[in-house]
């Protein structure tokens, strides 16, 4: 699982496509998750940029990574993007 969205770097440069994978994974106390997401030109090329995320984890909801990429949909630095 992983989304595709254009992206545009502090510097100004443009990355068309990018591919959006998240990371790492921690859910703290059942009741908190922070996860990181790595963005790369494609899904073989080592990232060009890192960031992390924390989120409420339901507990008997989806699994981590899905509830992650489901919160990256509701961000509006990630609107547009889709799924790949």
């Amino acid at each position: 699982m992983a989304l595709k969205k254009d992206v545009v770097l502090e510097n100004g440069i443009e990355v068309d496509a990018a591919y959006i994978k998240v990371g790492t994974v921690s859910v703290i106390a059942k009741t908190k998750m922070s996860f990181s997401v790595f963005y790369s030109v494609d899904a073989q090329k080592s990232s060009f940029k890192e960031s992390a995320f924390e989120r409420p984890y339901i507990l008997d909801g989806e699994n981590p990574i899905k509830q992650a990429y489901e919160h990256l949909k509701t961000l509006p630095e990630f609107a547009g993007a889709t799924d790949c």
